[in-house]
């Protein structure tokens, strides 16, 4: 099995089709949420993840365009890109975002939880240190959690068995290089696809491939397989004309250039 496993999209075309070009043959698209938000083409983006049959689930910006979440909590730009999104989407995209689970299990033996936000709080709570991550893992019995929300892409690490406190580690991911599964209970980002924040502007997204690991790593107890992390470059100026003609805030235009 070789799977794309993308997040946070928020509208942007161009990033979503440079990904999913980049990722090739591909047997399933496992998407993190907040589908939409943000960029200038939600319509468009939830159009292609529904033709690709990508198995979805619920972001607390597919909800707050929804009206299904109240963008108090939402900084200003936010709260003005969800109402803007909301009111574009069709109402069979609208159905579609209404329609999505707040978790799912994936994979081959089902040995992946997929969230937005965390196991514990999976639309709305942010892994961005490994103490909230210690916690989390009681959240979830699979081997594997990803999760999207922060736009980072980074990973957490426990080693079997559960109980060694002191090993939990932080680790960043390094493009193109394959990580092999078995070793570590895993919390995993892949970053965002239409809305980098980690100082790089190129989308993000992982590539898991299921299969043995490689000789002399892994031979844990979970799944094995690799997950690598890939950058993709996309016309960024295009999309920011698109959110310009739009009339989107300047500030979510210009954090584009600079991913943040």
């Amino acid at each position: 099995m070789r799977c794309a496993i993308i997040s946070d999209i928020h509208g942007n075309l161009e990033a979503l089709q440079a990904v999913l070009a980049d990722a090739g043959e591909i047997d399933e698209i496992w998407c993190l949420g907040d589908l939409v938000g943000y960029g200038p083409e939600p319509n468009a983006c939830v159009e292609v993840l529904r033709s690709r049959e990508a198995r979805c689930v619920a972001g607390n910006h597919d909800w707050a365009s929804i009206g299904k979440m109240d963008t108090a909590d939402f900084n200003p730009e936010a709260s003005e890109a969800a109402q803007w999104t909301g009111a574009q989407l069709t109402p069979e995209h609208r159905a579609f975002l209404e329609g999505l689970p707040v978790q799912l299990q994936a994979g081959g033996m089902g040995e992946f939880t997929l969230v937005h936000g965390s196991p514990r709080d999976p639309v709305w709570e942010y892994l961005t240190h490994v103490s909230a991550a210690r916690l989390n893992f009681s959240y979830f019995q699979t081997p594997y959690c990803l999760v999207g929300h922060t736009h980072v892409p980074l990973m957490f690490q426990r080693p079997w068995p559960d109980d060694r406190a002191a090993d939990y580690q932080t680790v960043v991911p390094e493009a193109g290089t394959p990580l092999a599964l078995g070793q570590h209970r895993l919390i995993v980002n892949p970053g965002s696809v239409g809305q980098p924040r980690d100082g790089n502007p190129d989308a993000a997204y992982m590539i898991y491939q299921s299969g043995a690991a490689p000789q002399g790593r892994g031979g844990g107890s979970g799944g094995r397989g690799t997950l690598t992390l890939r950058r993709v470059t996309y016309p960024i100026a295009s999309v920011q004309q698109k959110m310009r003609q739009a009339g989107l805030p300047s500030r979510l235009i210009m954090r584009l250039t600079y991913g943040w």
